[in-house]
């Protein structure tokens, strides 16, 4: 397992924290062989795009094409080989290994080593460090401004572990989460069902928290629906009291990952 990121509470001071932009792609693991999913599935990565990579380090990133750009980048990571991978680039954030110090240290490996195989499409993701509350949401509106995801928080000297951790936060205007589907429920019309017409997913998120989500879907996904067991990605504005997401909105399957 990979190190996942816990959302950000505005309750600490976070002075100090590193800050990068969330890479809306495809997380991606290279384990010194060949490109791999979260869910330890290949990607079928043409020899040109991993030729470079080192076989001694592991590396942790994203598949990125551009912003607003993932279903476009999901499209060509998920096609055999021959798609078009040129316009993929591999944006790396860590070096996946408990013993390779904090993450000052793993960042200053990684930076060496991205000079090092001097290609276009492997880059890493540039940091700066918080000055406080005002610079942290100023820098989250002028990504969302530019049509970016987020901020990416760093605890400083934090060291790399194989689980969601408090070392890492996402911040966002609105939050993400991943659920398991459990159910279908039909489309209702003036109190009639809608043949054919998936309205609204059942869900159970890694809290156990049960809920539905009826939006964000296309036609053609209302037709062709997630399917029963099948990880998804859902955003929302905030939590209930009993901890359940409000408004939560489809974003896309996870599957593949």
């Amino acid at each position: 397992m990979l190190l996942l990121a816990k959302n950000y509470k505005a309750d600490f001071d976070p002075t100090g924290w590193h800050l990068s932009e969330k890479i809306d792609g495809i997380r991606a693991f290279w384990n010194g062989k060949q490109l791999i999913s979260r869910n330890n599935i290949p990607f079928n990565a043409p020899d040109w795009f991993i030729e470079c990579l080192p076989s001694n380090v592991q590396l942790d990133g994203e598949l990125w094409i551009s912003r607003k750009g993932f279903n476009e980048v999901s499209s060509v990571v998920r096609t055999e080989k021959g798609s078009d991978w040129s316009r993929v680039q591999y944006l790396l954030f860590d070096i996946p290994r408990t013993d390779f110090g904090p993450v000052e240290n793993r960042w200053s490996i990684l930076q060496k080593l991205v000079i090092k195989i001097n290609r276009d499409h492997i880059k890493m993701i540039p940091n700066t460090i918080c000055q406080g509350h005002d610079h942290l949401h100023k820098l989250l509106s002028l990504v969302i401004e530019h049509e970016g995801e987020g901020i990416m928080m760093r605890k400083p000297g934090s060291m790399y572990v194989n689980k969601r951790s408090d070392t890492l936060l996402k911040v966002k205007k609105f939050y993400d989460e991943e659920a398991i589907v459990t159910g279908h429920n039909v489309m209702m019309s003036n109190g009639r069902e809608v043949t054919g017409m998936m309205g609204s997913l059942k869900c159970v998120n890694e809290s156990g928290d049960e809920f539905k989500v009826g939006t964000g879907f296309t036609d053609h996904e209302r037709k062709n629906p997630p399917k029963i067991g099948s990880k998804i990605t859902y955003k929302y504005f905030e939590k209930s009291k009993d901890g359940a997401p409000r408004f939560p909105v489809f974003v896309c399957v996870r599957d593949y990952e």
